[in-house]
């Protein structure tokens, strides 16, 4: 997808795209820092866009794990769909129904979940309900990773996980905040 487009996506469905420029490489890098590639088999991405985290995902992947990835926007699923790699599973659909998506496709507990889910832009009951569905099919000690713009839900993450820890990125259009939340017992 060219940025032209994105930015057209972004400003026609700013509250489910929640920008209008892509993630850049240093938030990207930012985001899967906190992955441990070598023990993860299964990941699952949560508002992926136009895939420019997945990508990076991708790229650092085992060849035997799987990333289960939730996208809304029909125009973005159509992009994420033309990436040939048979470790990826593109759902058009609310990140609601995780437990019934890693179900279908027998994928057991996910071992990191990075999200770009514009939460801010959402009501806080849903933006809670994803959340916390996250964290209960979360393998313990698995990590939740997610991007704002601003540290405004950082208490969210606080209240589902108990932990949260932040790490800036200024070179981002607007510079970014990602947020780590580990699962613990």
């Amino acid at each position: 997808m060219r940025r032209i487009d994105f930015l057209r996506e972004g400003l026609k469905n700013l509250k489910t795209v929640g920008t209008v420029t892509r993630s850049s490489k240093f938030a990207c890098r930012e985001m899967i820092r906190h992955v441990d590639f070598k023990k993860a088999k299964v990941l699952v991405e949560l508002g992926a866009g136009d895939g420019v985290i997945t990508r990076h995902i991708l790229d650092a992947m085992s060849k035997d794990a799987k990333l289960l990835l939730f996208e809304v926007n029909p125009e973005f699923c159509e992009v994420l769909r033309g990436i040939k790699d048979d470790r990826l599973i593109v759902v058009e659909d609310s990140a609601e129904k995780l437990p019934k998506y890693l179900e279908k496709n027998q994928l057991g507990t996910p071992d990191y979940i990075i999200s770009a889910i514009p939460f801010v832009a959402m009501p806080d009951d849903i933006s809670y309900r994803i959340v916390e569905t996250c964290r209960d099919n979360l393998k313990l000690g698995g990590k939740y990773v997610q991007i704002h713009y601003s540290l405004l839900l950082k208490k969210m993450y606080k209240r589902v996980f108990g932990n949260v820890n932040v790490n800036f990125v200024p070179l981002n259009i607007p510079p970014a905040f990602i947020l780590v939340s580990e699962k613990s017992a």
